[in-house]
């Protein structure tokens, strides 16, 4: 831009901008403290600047040209700019509205989402958030959400991702069910369980032989790709489960099943596009995320 070639006069720019929505020299006049007479050389001088007559007189009142009225909608974005800039300049601008997006599993959604979401709300009423509780990744890249939870630290270079915390993983089950199975002590007595398994059965068996814990197909009678529904099967006894222990923990209905194996353990991360970053919006929900789950849950 040739910024020496820029000689917009933005207070003559107010003066039409008034003049336009008040109807008359006069009732802008009062609505911006000024003489009449200072805020009619303004409109001229802004006239003159630009070569066109901006107002016809009509009785004691001021119609827009034709000219007047290309010009309207322009001054109007102007003037809400210069509103904006006026209240992040006296330190008013604290709002935080618009819309947002967060996603994330369906048991962190569950579980760890909603205080940090009414707190959000109590500070910034002007925010409407969306939360998509799913376990597939959505796409920040694409604008599928802004804000995203998982469990691995994501790779593209246009993407932020802060690692909060560690979470820990153990299996529950119902004492009655338990009891049903026979003791468990060691990892090896769970191969006489039924586990709620997931989709994908073969990735849940690998990471439990890690654990020790050797485990057939047929250790997987009941399958769901929901984890809500994996959680709710295994409170109704119908097997094994495995769930964050600060949710596991909490329940009455269930126990540990093996409390002297190790948890297993994964990380959490929160991400964010880079662009979007840059959006006080989304670095507001972003830092309350980033805050409230840092820390493991009480």
């Amino acid at each position: 831009m040739d910024w020496r070639a820029l000689k917009f006069d933005w207070n003559r720019a107010r003066a039409f901008l008034v003049t336009a929505e008040e109807g008359s020299l006069s009732a802008a006049a009062r609505a911006l403290g000024m003489a009449q007479p200072t805020l009619g050389r303004q409109v001229a001088a802004l006239e003159d600047d630009l070569g066109v007559l901006l107002f016809d007189r009509v009785g004691k009142g001021l119609v827009l040209t034709p000219s007047g009225l290309d010009l309207l909608d322009h001054v109007r974005a102007m003037g809400a700019a210069a509103s904006r800039v006026s209240l992040a300049a006296t330190g008013r601008a604290n709002s935080v509205e618009g819309d947002i997006i967060i996603t994330a599993s369906e048991i962190y959604s569950t579980h760890l989402l909603p205080p940090v979401i009414a707190d959000l709300r109590r500070t910034y009423p002007g925010l409407n958030i969306e939360i998509i509780a799913s376990n597939l990744t959505l796409n920040i890249q694409r604008r599928e959400a802004d804000i995203a939870i998982r469990s691995y630290r994501p790779q593209q270079p246009d993407l932020i991702a802060r690692k909060l915390r560690d979470d820990q993983g153990r299996f529950y089950a119902t004492p009655a069910y338990l009891d049903r199975i026979g003791p468990v002590v060691e990892p090896s007595d769970l191969s006489r369980a039924d586990f709620i398994g997931f989709e994908d059965t073969d990735v849940m068996r690998n990471a439990f032989a890690e654990q020790g814990i050797m485990l057939e197909l047929r250790n997987f009678p009941i399958i769901t790709a929901n984890h809500i529904v994996h959680w709710e099967l295994c409170k109704s006894g119908v097997g094994i489960g495995i769930v964050p222990e600060h949710v596991g923990d909490r329940e009455p209905a269930v126990r540990r099943a093996l409390p002297s194996m190790a948890p297993m353990v994964f990380p959490i991360w929160l991400t964010t596009h880079r662009e979007l970053h840059s959006s006080r919006r989304v670095r507001t929900v972003f830092d309350a995320l980033a805050d409230a789950l840092s820390r493991p849950p009480a």
